[in-house]
């Protein structure tokens, strides 16, 4: 055989070894060992941070979930959202900010719609909200439009209407609100937060036992 051939064809069958080995270490192997690490470690977090409640999954604690009933605590607006979404319960194809500047007369005008909404909706028959009491994350979405979190601040607000259509007192929601408030991570990073999907499954709860 020509030396130039099969000096080509050696080196064809070095690259091809070399191609397999790689494609078995970076396409099989190493998925797997990080899959089982992150299955044995962090088993929830691995499988999408899913919450139960009445023995199936009600959502993520990751994805914020809408909720129609003024029964429970209300999620950050969701104005961010594209308009080619299946449907507003988050089976959608996109998500993300509005993108609109502070001083654009449309988002100026949805974060006044929303502030009054908020005020009338959380406002009950013993307690006026103000509209200098809703908190900016009552009335502006998050840069993904699904933040599951909102400030204890909005969550305060809410309080009395969820504890009157619950027939629950002030004081047990406030405590429920206490009791699911996260605080900055590590002690400096982010703003303390509420998960508005476990908040809601524990007013749940809590109303089932009254």
């Amino acid at each position: 055989m020509n030396p130039s051939m099969t000096n080509t064809a050696r080196l064809l069958m070095a690259g091809l070894r070399a191609l397999l080995v790689l494609t078995l270490v970076t396409g099989v192997i190493y998925p797997l060992v990080v899959t089982g690490i992150a299955q044995g470690l962090f088993n929830g977090r691995a499988n999408g941070s899913e919450t139960t409640a009445d023995g199936r999954v009600v959502g993520s604690t990751l994805i914020g979930q809408q909720h129609y009933s003024l029964d429970y605590f209300q999620p950050r607006p969701a104005h961010g959202l594209g308009g080619n979404t299946v449907n507003t319960r988050y089976k959608l194809i996109v998500s993300g900010a509005t993108n609109l500047a502070a001083d654009n007369p449309k988002l100026v005008a949805s974060v006044e719609a929303a502030r009054a909404e908020v005020v009338k909706e959380n406002s009950t028959a013993d307690y006026r909200v103000r509209p200098s009491q809703v908190p900016p994350d009552a009335v502006t979405s998050s840069g993904s439009g699904l933040d599951p979190d909102i400030s204890p601040a909005y969550a305060a607000l809410q309080v009395h209407r969820v504890a009157e259509r619950n027939h629950l007192s002030v004081a047990q929601v406030n405590r429920l609100v206490r009791d699911h408030t996260t605080g900055r991570t590590l002690g400096f990073i982010g703003e303390p937060r509420v998960n508005v999907l476990e908040l809601n499954i524990a007013v749940k709860e809590l109303a089932k036992g009254t």
